[in-house]
């Protein structure tokens, strides 16, 4: 009995020192970086918090809104993934001409307003200057009881999931255009939300300014 236990006691040893003993395992790179036009989008992301004050196109602002939440099947199905297909994700663009919101069905641009809140949004934004003085802000909102009916609390975890996938495919498209961006996760909610004039049952979660970069 004894000896048996003795054995269970060596094995359960030996079975923890495999588990907390790491092995390092050195990974490839991607092959063929100059050949692979995705990876060298990825390689040259990065946040950018200062541009010209050149407006930003639109047809570059549409190829951005459509790689966020552009329609990309016959079904309706669209460029990010979205918990259920429930989408909840409404995309708002602040610019010189004022604030207008995204239709992915039409992939139309609706004016709401024609006053120019940028500044007002930078304020709210803590001041930021990447924001008061981007050419353009893509405001990403979310009728959260979209998910949330469906998938209770947990729900409010796939939006911000969801919020993180489109970002990403914008933020790659701006740097096929020239453009930079930067996320924005710091500003008052409330504040943002009267300026931009959002239904009540719209939350604003994330700011995208985006534009030109500005010379180093």
């Amino acid at each position: 009995m004894h000896a048996r236990v003795g054995f269970l006691v060596v094995a359960a040893s030996a079975v923890i020192a495999a588990t907390t003993t790491a092995m390092e395992l050195p990974l490839p790179m991607p092959a063929n970086h100059a050949a692979s036009p995705l990876t060298k989008l990825i390689i040259e992301r990065r946040s950018v918090r200062a541009f010209t004050q050149e407006p930003v196109p639109l047809d570059k602002l549409g190829a951005l809104l459509w790689a966020a939440q552009g329609i990309t099947s016959p079904h309706g199905l669209r460029a990010a993934p979205s918990a259920g297909a429930l989408y909840p994700l409404e995309l708002y663009v602040a610019n010189e001409h004022g604030v207008f919101h995204y239709k992915p069905a039409k992939n139309t641009l609706t004016q709401l307003q024609t006053n120019d809140v940028r500044r007002a949004l930078g304020a709210a934004a803590l001041g930021q200057p990447c924001v008061a003085y981007a050419p353009a802000i893509i405001i990403f909102g979310a009728v959260c009881e979209r998910t949330t009916k469906r998938y209770g609390e947990r729900g409010l975890m796939y939006i911000h999931e969801e919020i993180g996938h489109a970002t990403q495919n914008l933020m790659l498209k701006a740097v096929e255009l020239g453009l930079g961006t930067v996320a924005v996760g710091a500003f008052d909610e409330q504040a943002a939300a009267t300026l931009l004039q959002m239904h009540k049952d719209t939350r604003v979660l994330y700011l995208v300014p985006v534009g030109p970069p500005a010379p180093r």
